[in-house]
């Protein structure tokens, strides 16, 4: 009985991240390190990445215009909903976080984690980059662009939030849109669910230490209970209820099948939730905004420029590691990703609505989609180069059951 439940797991896996579940006996390719029972493979894209992702930064653009008016349309009404808070921790905006959130750690599987040595280069590449470089890099980057070089045309007072809100964007990985680069790069499903929920649970113990130690180096005062909090609130909470209704859920006979019904259902919640609380950040800082624009350029140039090295430092590291190129795409990708809707919601918990680093984050969510659909194109062209490099399994040994193209 457990067996067949593992079975309808892997399946569910498979399904949510726009995979469907190869044929039991298939045959399977090196790279899977899989038996034939738990093979996946690659078909279509999600769905959602047609109607709503792929245009993201269009949706935060005409976040960013009604925020902007509807807080100068209605200031008392948005400084009631700010006034709502509990130990600092603002209660609308944790609503709204915990539906971005939580549909999308129902994906999530815990389960998988006993596959982690099957890619253990790709996982350790993957984890290196994500929590040994990308926090140091972007504070690196905030010191020497933010409090240094664009220090002259940004208002002095908010130059350590800013600073602060870069270190937050980047302190975590994210979870929810990694599954769609997965795809993008024709990665191999069983890494990235393996990768997915092994950084959700370092997440649990690292976030708070990572964010600490960077916030203090900059000199910037930590309120530590109010950080453990948004932890405690932000990831263990929503990651022990979307554990929780995963399991119940997949104990009924046909608990794929619900699973996956569920998360459909979830996920235009979850992206309301989000369009929700960029109007109300930029109903709060419309006003800033307005008289600096140029602030939001500024903000942009350090989480262009990580988002390209890291990405590019964990492809690389790939190759000289020797590993396959559906294993090398999606780490690079979880490597330079953002875990946004954590950023922001600790952002606005530490520092407050109106502060630097709540924009900083927002900017973050601006420029995530555009920029990552570029590095996956960059993925993507480079792979004829990349398995040119001897002892490195081409697409068709790694994945022969895959049924996806080998063009481009």
């Amino acid at each position: 009985m457990s067996a067949q439940r593992e079975t309808t797991t892997k399946r569910s896996a498979g399904a949510e991240m726009g995979f469907s579940a190869a044929a039991p006996g298939a045959a399977l390719g090196p790279c899977s390190g899989q038996d034939s029972t738990s093979s996946i493979r690659g078909v279509v894209p999600p769905a959602s990445m047609q109607s709503f992702e792929r245009y993201l930064t269009v949706w935060v653009f005409l976040c960013i215009v009604a925020g902007i008016g509807l807080g100068r349309l209605f200031p008392t009404a948005f400084q009631a909903v700010g006034g709502l808070e509990v130990a600092r921790i603002n209660l609308p905006v944790a609503a709204l976080i915990w539906l971005m959130i939580f549909p999308m750690l129902l994906k999530v599987d815990f389960a998988v984690l006993h596959r982690v040595t099957a890619h253990w280069k790709g996982i350790g590449v993957t984890l290196f980059v994500n929590w040994g470089v990308k926090p140091f890099s972007m504070a690196l980057l905030g010191w020497l662009f933010i409090g240094y070089l664009f220090r002259p045309w940004l208002p002095a007072e908010q130059i350590s939030s800013y600073i602060a809100g870069l270190i937050l964007l980047a302190a975590a990985p994210c979870t929810a849109m990694v599954f769609v680069w997965s795809h993008l790069t024709r990665g191999e499903p069983n890494f990235t669910l393996t990768q997915v929920a092994l950084n959700d649970v370092i997440m649990v113990v690292a976030f708070a230490p990572i964010v600490g130690l960077l916030l203090g180096l900059s000199a910037i005062t930590v309120p530590w209970d109010t950080l453990l909090l948004s932890v405690a609130l932000y990831i263990v909470a929503p990651l022990a209820a979307a554990w929780l209704v995963r399991r119940a859920i997949l104990r009924h006979v046909h608990g794929e099948a619900r699973l996956v019904r569920t998360i459909k259902v979830l996920h235009p919640v979850s992206l309301v939730a989000l369009l929700a609380t960029l109007v109300l950040l930029f109903g709060f800082q419309g006003k800033q905004i307005v008289r600096q624009p140029l602030v939001i350029l500024l903000l942009a140039v350090p989480i262009l420029i990580q988002v390209f090295f890291n990405s590019g430092l964990a492809y690389f590291l790939n190759r000289a590691l020797r590993s396959p190129h559906c294993v090398a795409g999606p780490s690079a990708l979880i490597g330079a990703s953002n875990f946004f809707e954590l950023a922001v919601a600790t952002a606005i918990a530490l520092f407050g609505f109106e502060s630097g680093a709540a924009l900083a984050t927002v900017v973050g969510v601006l420029i995530e989609v555009p920029v990552m659909l570029a590095v996956a194109r960059l993925v993507n062209r480079s792979r004829a180069w990349y398995e040119r490099k001897p002892g490195i399994l081409t697409y068709a040994e790694c994945c022969p059951a895959s049924g996806i193209p080998s063009g481009g």
